[in-house]
């Protein structure tokens, strides 16, 4: 079973990250389902993406690499017009996918890609061979404002359902619906299959924790925008005998990872990454983050309080989502606005040895996920194992005659 998950990738490893995620459990939980063993690639426009372990059995394809810029999205290294990038980028695509022939392709959050790059791959795909075509969603897109917008720019619900099997959110839609908030076109409902938070079951990799005893946590995820909140958590006050790590993310830009350590107070460690993201957030007193989808999804798997501090620059997306999870009771929320490292160092103490409980969610996409692969592909295993037992058959007949 040959499987390919996309990503454009373009600020943070948001995309990517989830990606990798659903890559493990189908690749741990599939071919129990289907009966077939799993290869895979994980396609991402990402040159950081390599150094997360992939699971066994699947490799990385690095597409040139694009950022947002006050014009949209322009090459991030590549000095050449974006036109021409673009027309790299899906050349590389579909050469990947006439290539590989997958019986599954999972398109992370941007239907045909940045600027349409991969509609002519996907499309070409599908004439080559029999497959399934899966969108997957994170549970918040944006605004219903920006988010008709994204639909419009890709062709809208007919080219989502001429290329498309089925869209799998990953969200529990009790703590918010995109449909319900208008951030899907309804005529796209019969496609949509809610899948719960790709939560539960993310692996845990070292098991061995970075800080010496007891903690408190502050990550940002990939770093690229989270100097404002790891620098008011290094300037935070942390109590006798308890620690602070600030996982600064990757991405965060040199000069800024070197000013945090300088400002760091005593007992805060700062560092760019962790080998277990889990694990930490899992041994951590309490957590303070950004509202990301995966670091919001690590936080939702364990019992550890939470604050969130959502980004307020470009997308609505972390602001909506945080609102969401203060709504349900599963976390809390402060602007970075009206945040100071004395009403954050005052939220940390006062989460001291307190947990939450949130059960009642729906944290179980990692394994809804590979179920739902293995409803779509039925059809595909079943014509497959009987194209191959016709021969034995015929063989078994002439041998008993």
């Amino acid at each position: 079973m040959r499987i390919v998950l996309y990503s454009h990738d373009s600020v943070g490893l948001g995309h990517v990250r989830r990606n990798l995620a659903l890559a493990h459990a189908l690749n741990n939980q599939l071919p129990v389902l289907t009966g077939r063993p799993v290869t895979g690639i994980l396609i991402t426009g990402t040159a950081q993406a390599p150094a997360f372990q992939a699971p066994a059995g699947w490799d990385w394809v690095l597409i040139p690499g694009v950022s947002k810029g006050p014009g949209g999205y322009q090459p991030r290294n590549v000095d050449v017009p974006m036109r021409e990038l673009v027309s790299l980028r899906a050349t590389l695509l579909q050469a990947t996918l006439a290539g590989f022939h997958p019986h599954l392709v999972i398109v992370d959050r941007h239907a045909t890609g940045i600027h349409h790059e991969l509609e002519t791959a996907l499309r070409r795909t599908r004439l080559g061979g029999q497959v399934r075509i899966v969108l997957g969603l994170r549970e918040v897109l944006d605004d219903p404002e920006t988010a008709f917008a994204e639909w419009a720019r890709c062709g809208g619900p007919r080219v989502v359902k001429d290329l498309f099997d089925a869209i799998w959110v990953y969200g529990d839609p009790s703590i918010h619906d995109p449909m319900a908030a208008g951030e899907i076109p309804f005529s796209l409902r019969k496609l949509i299959r809610y899948t719960g938070y790709l939560a539960a079951g993310r692996p845990s990799i070292s098991g061995t924790s970075c800080m010496p005893g007891p903690y408190f946590m502050t990550t940002v995820g990939g770093g690229s925008d989270g100097y404002a909140l790891a620098s008011m958590a290094a300037a935070a006050p942390v109590p006798p005998g308890l620690g602070h790590l600030i996982v600064a993310g990757p991405q965060m830009p040199a000069e800024q990872l070197d000013d945090l350590r300088r400002r760091a107070r005593p007992g805060v460690k700062v560092v760019a990454a962790v080998d277990d993201v889990v694990f930490h957030i899992r041994h951590a007193a309490a957590v303070v983050s950004m509202a990301g989808y995966n670091t919001v999804c690590e936080i939702m798997s364990t019992d550890v309080p939470a604050l969130l501090v959502p980004r307020t620059q470009a997308r609505a997306e972390q602001r909506i989502r945080a609102a969401s999870m203060v709504k349900a009771g599963y976390l809390e929320q402060q602007e970075i606005s009206t945040l100071t490292p004395d009403i954050l160092a005052g939220w940390l103490a006062a989460r001291l040895g307190t947990t939450v409980d949130r059960r009642r969610a729906m944290l179980n996409g990692l394994i809804r996920v590979p179920q739902l692969a293995a409803e779509l592909l039925q059809p595909l295993v079943g014509a497959a194992e009987s194209a191959s037992s016709a021969p034995a058959m015929e063989e078994a007949g002439r041998v008993a005659v």
